[in-house]
């Protein structure tokens, strides 16, 4: 099933948000929202979210209605807010369980819910005591209490540290494939490493619309690595198909490579056959920090 946003317009006085908004979101897609600030990203999420009502255009999921059954499509869509409004008295299962009322969820699935998001070994802890990210696992298992079919995260992984990132990304990218998943930040590594097709905001119009393959395509690849030591770079250059190595600070290279396959594969081989520890290894679009700058500068 699609989310189809279709002529969204959104003004506040005679400030314009949003301009004549057109886009599809499919099923089992992880669509990034990227834009600078002012772009427009909240006000689209709020309107989604049924908070901001009074709006020109027309939505549709399912064949229903957002302006005719704003009801019918919250009770079918999850929504994680970047600041992840929490009740740190509370335990997490009796948060999760007030939130199932809220919902008015019959049979909600609390262990299942846990289970998934990764909260099993902190259930019995109070919200307060936890790291952040497992504060934004909480609010994630919250948003999929009444498995909805559409997913809305804001700034998921802000905040948290490198390790709790992976970690958040592999519990999104989970969700995807029964999910229809908007995923908002300003965060450009994020949009690379999970999503399938990125959306650029700019003044309420949407800049750019295009899927991460096609922006990979025909580029120069770059990865990012940082060893626990320095490697003189006519060592990096044995890897396969190394166009071009920078050691860019200390014991931090740039890898370039000339294909369109993946190949922080053949960097974590490379570390391994010669006892190096890897601290970093980051794919890094170029193409799409370069649309980005290009479409969102004034």
């Amino acid at each position: 099933m699609s989310l189809i946003i279709h002529g969204v317009s959104k003004s506040y006085g005679t400030l314009p948000a949003l301009t004549n908004l057109n886009v599809t979101l499919e099923k089992g897609e992880i669509v990034g929202l990227l834009g600078p600030n002012g772009a427009g990203k909240s006000t689209l999420m709020k309107i989604l979210t049924g908070f901001i009502s009074n709006w020109e255009g027309h939505i549709h999921f399912d064949n229903i209605n957002l302006k005719e059954n704003p009801q019918k499509i919250q009770q079918r869509l999850g929504y994680l807010p970047e600041n992840n409004p929490l009740y740190p008295e509370m335990y997490i299962k009796e948060y999760l369980q007030f939130v199932a009322k809220l919902y008015r969820v019959k049979r909600p699935p609390i262990r299942e819910t846990i289970l998934k998001t990764g909260l099993e070994s902190h259930q019995n802890q109070k919200i307060e005591t936890l790291s952040k990210g497992y504060r934004q696992r909480v609010g994630i298992a919250a948003a999929l209490l009444h498995d909805p079919e559409i997913l809305i995260l804001d700034e998921p992984t802000t905040g948290l540290d490198p390790n709790q990132i992976i970690e958040i990304r592999k519990l999104i990218d989970s969700l995807k494939k029964e999910k229809t998943i908007l995923l908002s930040t300003h965060i450009l590594q994020e949009v690379d490493a999970l999503c399938d097709r990125v959306l650029i905001i700019k003044k309420g119009e949407i800049v750019m619309n295009s899927t991460l393959d096609s922006l990979r395509s025909n580029q120069e690849q770059i990865v990012e690595v940082a060893f626990d030591y320095r490697i003189e770079p006519q060592a990096l250059e044995q890897i396969e198909h190394v166009s071009r190595v920078v050691n860019t600070h200390d014991f931090e290279y740039a890898l370039h490579f000339r294909v369109t396959e993946d190949m922080r594969a053949a960097v974590f081989d490379f570390a391994h056959d010669n006892g190096l520890k890897i601290l970093k290894l980051q794919l890094k679009n170029k193409n799409l920090e370069a649309c980005f700058h290009e479409l969102t500068q004034d």
